[in-house]
Order: C-alpha cells, then sequence, then structure tokens
C-alpha cells in the first residue's frame, strides 16, 4: 500500500520576505556588502571552468568582446597551464560539477539553437535529463526513509537503473502490486547548502551591480534573484510539486491538448506518479516517422502556454524538451505531456491584463497604445520622452511581426528591449521574469518544431477574447460586489489608520535623518570599493599587457603578479 497523499499545498504568502534575501549575518540587502560571500566556493568554480578548458570552447575570434576578459582570467588558473582537454563533453561535465544552478543555465540554453553552435549544443541536451545519477542504494534508502517501508512492501518491481537523472533529483520505473506502472522520484542527496551558498553569491552580485549599474536596479535584479531562489528551494520540496501537478491535472481534465500524469503518493523526497508512454518534443525523427503534423502540434503547443497563462494563471515555467512530451499513441491528434510541475509560475489580474493589452497592441501594430498601457501601469517613471520611447520600440519590436520565427533574432531582440528599458529608466516588475523565462523556452521549442509558426496570428483570437471577458462591464460589476463586504469591514479600522498615520508623520524626520546618515555612508563605501576596482583593473591590465611583451621567465612573474592581484580584489 502507498501512504496517503499529503495535503500540503503551495502558499505563496508563507514566503520569505524579498527584503531579507539570506540570513543578516550574510547579507542584508539594505546594506553594503564589505566582502564577496563564499569565496572558497568562487574558487572551485574557477578552477573547474579551468580544468575544463571553457576557455577553448569558442574560439577567441568569435567570442563577444564582454565576454573575453572572463575567458583570460579562466586561462590564467595554474588547472589550465598544462592541461588541453578537448573532450566533447567538457561543457556539460562542467556545468554538473559546477552545481545544480549552472545545469538549469545549460537547459535554459540547450533550447537556443539560434544561439548556440551545434558543437556546443548537443552535450547541453543531455543535461535535460542525463546528468551523472547518484547510487542506486541511497535512492533506495531515501524511498525508504521518506515513506516508512521497505521497497518491496512499495512495490511489485523496482527497476535499478535510473530512467532519468536530473538537476535535482533522478526517475526510476517500478511497478505497484496492483500493477500499474509507476515513476518513482527521489531529490539527490544534500544539494541544498550548495544551492543556499550559490545564490548567496549571486544576492551579492545582484546587489553589487544595483549599487552601480541603473539596468540592474530598473530590474529589480535583487528582488528577481530572491524570487528564484525560492523557486529552486521549492523544486526540492516533491510535495508542492505534487500539489502543482494536481492543479495542472485538474485543470486541464479531459483536454485533447494536454495530459498531466495523475500523482499517487508523494513526500518531501519522494513523488510516486503514473508512467507515461511519449517521446521529448525535441524528438522530430518520431513524428516524421508517424506522420504527425508539426504545425498544428507547434500550434497545440503555443495554445497550451496561452491557455495556461491567461485563463487558469498557472503556468508550467520549467518547460525544457526533459519535461514535456508528446504522446505517440494517436499520431492523428497527439496530445502533449506536462511533466516535472515543480516551477510554476502566476500572477496577478492586472498584470495579466496589462501583458495581454500589450501582446494586442503589438500585434495590432500599435506602438503608441503600447507605451499608453506601459504609462498605465506605472512602469515609465515621470518626465520620460514618450514620443522618443514609442520610435525606439517599434524600430525594435516590429520585425517581431513581419517575420516568422526561423527569421527572427529572438534573444536578441529580447536584449534589446531591455536595453531601451534601461535607456528609459522603465520599472519593469520582478515577477514577469520567470514568465520571460518561460517565453525564452517556449519560443526555443516552437522554433525547433516548426518554424514557419505564425504566433501572432494564433495569439490574437485567444489574447482578444479574453480581454473582452475581463474588460466586460457586467463581470466588473459582479467583481465590485463581490468586494463590498471587504469594504464595509474595512471601513471601522479608519480610526485606529488616521491615527498612525499621524504617529508616521511624527516618525518621519527622524527616519529621514537615519537615511540620510547611511546614504552617506553608503557613498563613502561605493568610492572606496571604485577605487579598488580601478586600481585592480588597471593594475591587471598593465601586467597581461607586459606578460605578452617579455621573455617567457618575466612572462611567468608578470602573469602570477595578474593572478595574486585578482585573487586579492575577490577576498578584499
Amino acid at each position: 500500500m502507498l501512504p496517503p497523499m499529503s495535503s500540503k499545498r503551495l502558499n505563496n504568502n508563507e514566503r520569505p520576505s524579498h527584503h531579507h534575501i539570506l540570513d543578516d549575518t550574510i547579507f542584508d540587502l539594505e546594506t553594503d556588502v564589505p566582502m564577496i560571500p563564499h569565496r572558497k566556493r568562487l574558487l572551485a568554480l574557477w578552477r573547474i571552468a579551468a580544468h575544463y578548458r571553457l576557455d577553448t570552447l569558442v574560439p577567441a575570434d568569435q567570442l563577444p568582446e564582454k565576454l573575453r576578459p572572463a575567458m583570460t582570467l579562466i586561462h590564467l588558473h595554474p588547472a589550465a597551464w598544462s592541461n588541453h582537454n578537448s573532450d566533447p563533453l567538457r561543457l556539460k561535465n562542467a556545468l554538473q560539477d559546477m552545481g545544480v544552478l549552472f545545469i538549469k543555465l545549460g537547459q535554459l540554453l540547450s533550447t537556443r539553437r539560434d544561439l548556440i553552435p551545434p558543437a556546443l549544443l548537443e552535450p547541453l541536451t543531455l543535461l535535460q535529463d542525463r546528468v551523472n545519477p547518484f547510487p542506486t542504494d541511497i535512492a533506495k534508502a531515501r524511498i525508504e526513509k521518506s515513506l516508512g517501508t521497505t521497497i518491496e512492501t512499495l512495490f511489485a518491481r523496482f527497476d535499478d537503473q535510473p530512467l532519468a537523472a536530473a538537476s535535482i533529483a533522478q526517475v526510476h520505473t517500478a511497478a505497484l502490486h496492483d500493477g500499474r506502472e509507476v515513476v518513482v522520484k527521489v531529490v539527490r542527496p544534500d544539494i541544498e547548502p550548495q544551492i543556499r551558498k550559490d545564490f548567496e553569491i549571486l544576492a551579492w552580485i545582484g546587489h553589487w551591480l544595483e549599487v552601480r549599474v541603473e539596468a540592474a536596479r530598473a530590474l529589480h535584479l535583487s528582488q528577481i534573484i530572491d524570487d528564484y531562489r525560492q523557486v529552486i528551494l521549492n523544486e526540492l520540496d516533491l510535495e508542492l510539486e505534487a500539489a502543482n501537478t494536481m492543479q495542472m491535472r485538474h485543470n486541464f481534465l479531459g483536454s485533447a491538448m494536454m495530459y498531466v500524469p495523475e500523482v499517487y503518493s508523494s513526500t518531501r523526497d519522494v513523488l510516486i506518479a503514473e508512467r507515461i508512454t511519449g517521446v521529448p518534443v525535441s524528438d522530430l525523427a518520431t513524428f516524421e516517422s508517424l506522420g504527425m503534423d508539426r504545425a498544428q502540434l507547434a500550434e497545440k503547443g503555443l495554445t497550451i502556454f496561452f491557455t495556461q497563462v491567461f485563463r487558469d494563471n498557472f503556468f508550467h515555467a520549467d518547460m525544457h524538451p526533459g519535461n514535456v512530451f508528446v504522446e505517440t499513441l494517436n499520431p492523428a491528434n497527439p496530445r502533449f505531456i506536462a511533466l516535472d510541475c515543480a516551477i510554476v509560475g502566476e500572477l496577478s489580474d492586472n498584470d495579466r491584463l496589462t501583458i495581454a493589452r500589450m501582446l494586442l497592441a503589438v500585434i495590432q501594430s500599435n506602438f503608441s497604445q503600447l507605451i499608453q498601457i506601459v504609462h498605465q501601469a506605472g512602469w515609465i517613471p515621470p518626465g520620460t520622452d514618450q514620443h522618443a520611447l514609442t520610435r525606439d520600440m517599434r524600430r525594435v519590436v516590429s520585425p517581431m511581426i513581419s517575420k516568422p520565427m526561423d527569421q527572427l533574432d529572438f534573444a536578441g531582440i529580447l536584449m534589446q528591449i531591455m536595453d531601451i528599458a534601461r535607456r528609459y529608466r522603465l520599472d519593469i516588475p520582478p515577477q514577469l521574469m520567470l514568465l520571460i523565462k518561460t517565453l525564452v523556452h517556449v519560443e526555443g521549442l516552437g522554433r525547433d518544431l516548426y518554424p514557419q509558426l505564425d504566433i501572432w496570428k494564433l495569439a490574437k483570437p485567444i489574447l482578444t477574447e479574453w480581454v473582452r471577458q475581463r474588460m466586460n462591464p457586467v463581470t466588473t460589476l459582479r467583481d465590485i460586489g463581490q468586494q463590498i463586504p471587504d469594504i464595509l469591514m474595512g471601513a471601522t479600522d479608519l480610526p485606529s489608520l488616521v491615527i498612525d498615520s499621524l504617529h508616521g508623520l511624527r516618525q518621519q524626520g527622524e527616519w529621514q535623518d537615519r537615511q540620510w546618515r547611511e546614504l552617506q555612508q553608503l557613498r563613502m563605501d561605493i568610492i572606496q570599493t571604485r577605487r579598488r576596482d580601478w586600481m585592480a583593473g588597471s593594475g591587471f591590465i598593465i601586467l597581461i599587457a607586459l606578460a605578452t611583451q617579455s621573455a617567457w621567465l618575466l612572462s611567468v612573474v608578470f602573469s602570477l603578479l595578474a593572478l595574486l592581484l585578482v585573487i586579492w580584489r575577490i577576498l578584499i
């Protein structure tokens, strides 16, 4: 017998505050950071990059200018000096050794055939479900401890060879005593401490950038890192994944577009679910051999995405090919199969309405209306030249409407939009970043499946109908009527709110003085940090220049001095 399902559900209100990403003894977003956290971890990442010679993956003359200093830094590590690693899988192995966050990065990049050379893309696809597994004995011990009984009691058959292994967990196939075929997902042991360390480093980097770079402040980079940290930590709890899967299954129950497997049992470390029959969405050869209509399949996939975002407000946010399968039982009308619902996204009604109206404005090439919608959402600061912003958005976004997917540089357009946001100081809500990440996944999958897909033609009727329903006066009046009891109950709190406001005004002067002193101290810290950056950067450039122009012995000496200078700047 399987243990009963837990009633634990994902509650966004229980998540940590955005104001304190980490323990205050390590990092506080509201103060400057005196030292880089976890320097040993950074040095370990540097060593891994050097050991696998990541600086030689792409010829130097083909590298973007901004990446060349990083490649030079990798080459300076002693692990790279006598190592000529040319293993075609070295990128996959390096990201695997670096840990969960880097595997996640590899999974995202594996869907971008338009950005990644084929020689690098193939190893990255292995990160979707072919990460090195951990020993089966450990998996069995975790299952028995988590479910409180033996493997033999739980299953009539348990297959020792993992079916798949990814960044967070690995999956084994098994059969229950009643004959049902199942998959058993087991969380990797001892990965949480490293995840927390890596996010502490990311939080430091995010705060460092926010202090110095206006674009980072506009994007609320620290809050984005905090949100993503919680998303990844939630992945470690398979009870949350089970709750998400059941919700997604409920949303698409009986659907001809998508099937979500049934969950039979779950704990924090183990999830037992129905085994499905299908192939990954990236298996184009199977689609061709079965005569599947790839255009129809791509349209169905995009419809699922818009349905999840706008109808259900509950979208799968980790849609790499390892998590999206296609049924092969009915090739004439196949369904998608959604796996691994650990990462899901939700948006407020206002955010969804804003996004839908923005997309419709883009579809209609009405860029003046697009900027007006963004202004109404509060994303544009006062005094912005909206005519210039409209002109720049028209220049960048127009190609998205007039060209098919296979002719679009989607990533390039997205980066240009981000650059416009930086130049005009647009205040982009951080909760949209998970949707943007999902959109990158979806666009990459769609590009592979059917590059000629007309996204906008398919999206327009879906978005138009949803916006029409949301802006229906009858619907609006009904929503207001439902809020009347809350408004009446809140009216009794008005006297205490007035008193609290007056009390707050009395304390405001003291608070402003304290903030002014903290800002002055922060300014001095920034000046000192920039001075150190300038000294270290200038010294590094000079020493590298001397090393390239000197005899080999002096060249080694200057290179070592440059290396020591880098280490000094990291440590101080």
